[in-house]
């Protein structure tokens, strides 16, 4: 087995969206199995009749989609180790009951809930460690049969024998456990339906899986299993448990710290790169302890000899850093398209794609999240613009009314004029000249030139024509222009904002600025 391709598994109960710390546990497989060469196995673990939901299941495989994790096996891929729905495979644990069941290893438990809760808390109440006593083990034949002559249900519990449980924890190490203080659990429930130690013990078994890896809290688990693997025949896989995601408090992650669910940060704007960088780095480490690793490379150097043993604090602050850096090196056209949606749930749905090209151009480096898109398309719309309180107080000075005047003069002049304001036409002139010619400005055009556009070479010939007429440079020049342009103190850089507008909005938002 151990010379084959690993054969690993994600194996997600469909209950509740797909949690961060699960999706964790999907790409550690997905990483493994894509570095050596393997198989991912899907298998939906859905016999919680209750709990389970095919709209958690739709969520969950469109959520492993959107992180990138494909599965080798699985719904919607099918395989030879099929079915891939545990609530489909319950004749194959029916098989592997009999046979613990024909070898004694197992026995029919009669005990209620209610019994079972008041024996844990007498259990409790002396500060013992809640584990069932075995008393129906005790039970002859005879008892057994009027019990189940009187219609009590019976769940089938495994006969944990006494001794040592050890394995080698690919992540941990040896691990040891004591048969004694497990206590007798149960495999199969009173109403037929296997429980989770025992459902996966077969299914790994019967679709070949070689290494399971998942997290630590599953480590008592695994020395059920192991029981189980024994008394089957069966030969167990090799296992690595990897550390869990905590909150802030370093308590496990959980709602009360905020987003936990791979959904909730799609919808806050993440890219799935970014979150599969982050989930990889968490708790681990990367080759010359980078933390920007491409998919690509973050498969080249996985190896769970850098797995974390100690839980790994979940750091909102730096998925969103991690987040803002994929954004700026993202393709602008796969920008564009991954942001169409939030710019719909901004209301703007019916903007064209070479603007939004230009904005996205304009406010990328700016953005943390997609969601931000609908603040910064705000700051275009001539019908939303408007000034924040910041904004209003820097325009009520004197100074910065004066350097606002002068670019709308600027803007309203003639090139001719312009020029004039230099006096000399020297070089400095000659420059402007050639600037002002490259945009197609004729004699008699604005400083934007004949059509609406403010060209980079033109924008800076702009302000230098606007400090030379105001003698204010920096803050006392760029501030108050990017209040009158945006309404904002803060935002895109302003040749940006300058190409983006154009001469004719840029006019109108000068004038009312200088109305306020």
């Amino acid at each position: 087995m151990k010379d084959l391709p690993p054969r690993v598994r994600f194996a997600p109960s469909p209950t509740g969206d797909l949690h961060v710390g699960n999706a964790r546990t999907a790409l550690f497989n997905w990483l493994f199995a894509r570095r050596y060469g393997g198989v991912l196995v899907l298998r939906i673990e859905d016999t919680d009749q209750v709990r389970t939901s095919r709209v958690f299941e739709e969520h969950l495989l469109a959520d492993l989609a959107w992180l990138g994790i494909d599965w080798d096996e699985g719904p919607g891929r099918g395989g030879p180790c099929g079915p891939y729905h545990q609530s489909e495979r319950l004749p194959l644990y029916r098989d592997g009951l009999e046979r613990l069941v024909a070898a004694g290893m197992v026995y029919p438990c009669f005990c209620t809930d209610e019994e079972l809760e008041a024996e844990r808390l007498s259990l409790l109440s002396r500060k013992l460690a809640p584990r069932y006593s075995g008393k129906c083990r005790r039970l002859d034949d005879d008892q057994r049969r009027r019990l189940a002559e009187s219609g009590r249900p019976a769940a089938w519990r495994f006969h944990v024998p006494p001794g040592s449980i050890a394995f080698r924890d690919l992540i941990r190490g040896e691990m040891r456990f004591a048969g004694e203080a497990l206590g007798d659990f149960i495999i199969v429930r009173s109403n037929g339906i296997p429980a989770y130690n025992f459902a996966v013990v077969v299914d790994d078994h019967l679709m070949g899986i070689t290494h399971v890896i998942r997290g630590e809290d599953h480590l008592s688990n695994t020395a059920l299993q192991l029981l189980l693997y024994r008394a089957l025949g069966f030969e167990p896989p090799r296992f690595a448990h990897h550390a869990l995601i905590l909150g802030r408090d370093r308590a496990k992650l959980g709602k009360r710290h905020g987003a936990t669910a791979v959904r909730e940060f799609r919808e806050q704007g993440v890219l799935p790169e970014a979150l599969v960088n982050y989930l990889a780095l968490l708790g681990s480490s990367f080759e010359a302890g980078r933390e920007f690793s491409r998919v690509e490379e973050t498969i080249a150097s996985f190896s769970l000899d850098r797995a974390g043993k100690s839980g790994a604090v979940f750091d909102e602050d730096k998925l969103w850093w991690l987040n803002s850096l994929y954004i700026r090196q993202e393709a602008p056209e796969i920008l564009a398209r991954r942001l169409r949606p939030f710019v719909a749930a901004a209301g703007y749905g019916e903007i064209g794609t070479s603007r939004l090209h230009g904005i996205i151009a304009a406010v990328r480096d700016n953005l943390h999240d997609l969601t931000e898109i609908g603040d910064y398309l705000r700051i275009f719309d001539d019908d939303a613009y408007d000034l924040s309180p910041e904004a209003r107080a820097i325009i009520a000075d004197p100074e910065a009314r004066e350097v606002i005047a002068s670019l709308l003069d600027l803007l309203d002049g003639p090139v001719a004029d312009v020029q004039g304001v230099q006096g000399d036409g020297g070089p400095e002139a000659q420059s402007r000249n050639a600037a002002a010619s490259a945009t197609g400005a004729g004699e008699d055009a604005g400083i934007a030139g004949a059509n609406d556009e403010v060209t980079p070479s033109l924008y800076r010939t702009v302000i230098e024509l606007l400090a030379e007429r105001t003698g204010r440079r920096g803050k006392k020049l760029f501030l108050p222009l990017r209040a009158a342009l945006t309404g904002r103190t803060r935002g895109p850089e302003l040749d940006r904002c300058f190409s983006v507008l154009g001469r004719a909005s840029l006019r109108r938002r000068l004038e009312r600025a200088l109305a306020v």
